[in-house]
Protein backbone atom coordinates (compact mmCIF):
# COMPACT_ATOMS: atom_id res chain seq x y z
CA UNK A 1 0.00 0.00 0.00
CA UNK A 2 0.94 3.33 -0.87
CA UNK A 3 1.31 6.30 1.46
CA UNK A 4 -1.92 8.26 2.82
CA UNK A 5 -1.88 12.07 3.97
CA UNK A 6 -4.30 12.93 7.29
CA UNK A 7 -6.52 14.81 4.38
CA UNK A 8 -6.83 11.37 2.33
CA UNK A 9 -7.53 9.46 5.40
CA UNK A 10 -9.73 11.68 6.67
CA UNK A 11 -11.78 11.57 3.38
CA UNK A 12 -11.55 8.10 3.19
CA UNK A 13 -14.16 7.05 5.40
CA UNK A 14 -17.50 5.31 4.59
CA UNK A 15 -19.15 5.37 7.55
CA UNK A 16 -19.16 8.12 9.41
CA UNK A 17 -20.03 11.91 9.48
CA UNK A 18 -17.48 14.36 7.47
CA UNK A 19 -17.77 16.00 10.92
CA UNK A 20 -16.37 12.79 12.83
CA UNK A 21 -14.08 11.93 10.26
CA UNK A 22 -12.73 15.14 10.60
CA UNK A 23 -12.60 15.42 14.57
CA UNK A 24 -11.05 11.42 14.97
CA UNK A 25 -7.79 10.73 15.67
CA UNK A 26 -5.08 10.08 13.03
CA UNK A 27 -1.49 8.87 13.80
CA UNK A 28 1.03 11.48 13.84
CA UNK A 29 3.70 9.21 12.69
CA UNK A 30 1.95 8.56 9.12
CA UNK A 31 5.42 9.40 7.59
CA UNK A 32 7.10 6.41 9.58
CA UNK A 33 4.94 3.40 9.11
CA UNK A 34 6.25 0.90 6.69
CA UNK A 35 3.78 1.46 3.69
CA UNK A 36 5.14 -1.33 1.66
CA UNK A 37 4.36 -3.83 4.41
CA UNK A 38 0.38 -2.83 5.22
CA UNK A 39 -2.41 -3.90 3.36
CA UNK A 40 -4.35 -1.69 5.58
CA UNK A 41 -3.33 0.96 8.07
CA UNK A 42 -5.13 0.05 11.30
CA UNK A 43 -5.12 2.25 14.84
CA UNK A 44 -6.76 2.75 18.01
CA UNK A 45 -7.55 6.09 19.04
CA UNK A 46 -4.76 6.93 21.82
CA UNK A 47 -7.95 9.37 23.74
CA UNK A 48 -10.77 6.93 23.07
CA UNK A 49 -9.86 3.15 23.61
CA UNK A 50 -12.87 1.70 22.43
CA UNK A 51 -12.02 3.45 19.07
CA UNK A 52 -10.39 2.13 16.11
CA UNK A 53 -10.23 2.82 12.34
CA UNK A 54 -9.07 0.79 9.52
CA UNK A 55 -7.72 2.03 5.98
CA UNK A 56 -7.15 0.36 2.71
CA UNK A 57 -7.27 0.89 -1.06
CA UNK A 58 -9.73 -0.41 -3.03
CA UNK A 59 -9.96 -0.41 -6.60
CA UNK A 60 -7.61 2.59 -6.49
CA UNK A 61 -9.42 4.55 -3.85
CA UNK A 62 -8.34 4.68 -0.18
CA UNK A 63 -11.67 3.12 1.91
CA UNK A 64 -12.11 3.83 5.73
CA UNK A 65 -14.09 2.29 8.14
CA UNK A 66 -14.46 3.44 11.86
CA UNK A 67 -15.11 0.62 14.59
CA UNK A 68 -15.83 0.03 17.72
CA UNK A 69 -14.58 -2.58 20.56
CA UNK A 70 -13.82 -3.31 24.06
CA UNK A 71 -12.86 -0.34 25.72
CA UNK A 72 -10.04 -2.06 27.61
CA UNK A 73 -7.62 -4.68 26.04
CA UNK A 74 -8.33 -7.11 29.04
CA UNK A 75 -6.31 -10.26 27.88
CA UNK A 76 -8.32 -13.65 28.44
CA UNK A 77 -6.82 -17.10 28.46
CA UNK A 78 -8.47 -18.43 25.16
CA UNK A 79 -7.12 -18.47 22.30
CA UNK A 80 -8.38 -16.51 19.31
CA UNK A 81 -8.45 -16.40 15.35
CA UNK A 82 -8.56 -12.98 13.33
CA UNK A 83 -10.96 -13.45 10.90
CA UNK A 84 -8.74 -11.15 8.42
CA UNK A 85 -5.09 -12.49 8.56
CA UNK A 86 -6.40 -16.03 10.56
CA UNK A 87 -3.58 -15.70 13.33
CA UNK A 88 -4.31 -17.23 16.47
CA UNK A 89 -3.83 -14.96 19.38
CA UNK A 90 -4.14 -15.77 23.41
CA UNK A 91 -6.39 -12.86 23.92
CA UNK A 92 -5.21 -11.08 21.47
CA UNK A 93 -8.48 -10.65 19.21
CA UNK A 94 -11.45 -8.61 20.00
CA UNK A 95 -15.04 -8.28 18.61
CA UNK A 96 -14.57 -4.80 16.22
CA UNK A 97 -17.66 -3.52 15.37
CA UNK A 98 -18.34 -1.09 12.02
CA UNK A 99 -21.79 1.17 12.37
CA UNK A 100 -22.79 0.10 8.29
CA UNK A 101 -22.79 2.80 6.26
CA UNK A 102 -25.64 5.22 4.70
CA UNK A 103 -29.23 4.89 6.12
CA UNK A 104 -28.48 1.48 7.65
CA UNK A 105 -25.94 3.06 9.86
CA UNK A 106 -28.17 5.97 10.73
CA UNK A 107 -30.53 3.20 12.25
CA UNK A 108 -27.95 1.38 14.20
CA UNK A 109 -26.96 -1.40 12.33
CA UNK A 110 -23.66 -2.95 12.13
CA UNK A 111 -21.37 -5.60 11.41
CA UNK A 112 -19.07 -7.27 13.32
CA UNK A 113 -15.93 -8.96 12.90
CA UNK A 114 -12.91 -10.58 15.05
CA UNK A 115 -9.59 -8.56 14.30
CA UNK A 116 -6.36 -8.31 15.99
CA UNK A 117 -6.42 -5.88 18.99
CA UNK A 118 -3.60 -3.91 17.30
CA UNK A 119 -4.84 -3.98 13.74
CA UNK A 120 -1.33 -5.66 12.70
CA UNK A 121 -2.74 -7.99 10.73
CA UNK A 122 -0.33 -7.06 7.51
CA UNK A 123 2.88 -7.60 9.98
CA UNK A 124 1.83 -10.69 11.43
CA UNK A 125 1.17 -12.30 7.91
CA UNK A 126 4.55 -11.04 6.77
CA UNK A 127 6.55 -12.64 9.82
CA UNK A 128 7.42 -9.02 10.86
CA UNK A 129 5.67 -9.05 14.18
CA UNK A 130 5.56 -12.45 16.18
CA UNK A 131 2.22 -13.23 17.87
CA UNK A 132 3.76 -15.73 20.10
CA UNK A 133 3.85 -19.60 19.69
CA UNK A 134 1.37 -21.35 17.70
CA UNK A 135 -0.20 -18.03 16.07
CA UNK A 136 0.70 -18.68 12.35
CA UNK A 137 -1.78 -21.95 12.06
CA UNK A 138 0.61 -24.70 9.48
CA UNK A 139 -0.42 -24.31 6.34
CA UNK A 140 0.81 -24.83 2.85
CA UNK A 141 0.00 -20.58 1.22
CA UNK A 142 3.54 -18.86 0.40
CA UNK A 143 3.42 -15.19 2.28
CA UNK A 144 2.22 -13.83 -1.29
CA UNK A 145 -1.35 -16.14 -1.06
CA UNK A 146 -1.80 -15.26 2.68
CA UNK A 147 -1.25 -11.54 1.36
CA UNK A 148 -4.11 -12.09 -0.81
CA UNK A 149 -6.21 -13.65 1.83
CA UNK A 150 -5.84 -10.78 3.89
CA UNK A 151 -6.63 -8.51 1.29
CA UNK A 152 -9.91 -10.54 -0.05
CA UNK A 153 -11.27 -10.60 4.41
CA UNK A 154 -10.43 -7.20 4.51
CA UNK A 155 -12.58 -6.13 0.97
CA UNK A 156 -15.33 -8.74 2.31
CA UNK A 157 -15.50 -7.32 5.45
CA UNK A 158 -15.60 -3.28 3.67
CA UNK A 159 -18.29 -5.11 0.98
CA UNK A 160 -20.76 -5.78 4.23
CA UNK A 161 -20.68 -2.35 5.65
CA UNK A 162 -20.87 -0.87 2.68
CA UNK A 163 -24.20 -3.03 1.29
Amino acid sequence: MESLTEEEIRAAFVNCTKGEAKRLSVPRDLADRPWADLDYLGWRDPQARDRAYLVTVLEGRPTALALRGPGSTVRQARRSLCSLCLTAHTGGVSLMVAPKAGRAGQQGNSVGAYLCDDLACSLYVRGKKDAGAGARLPESLTVEERIQRTLANVADFIAKVTA
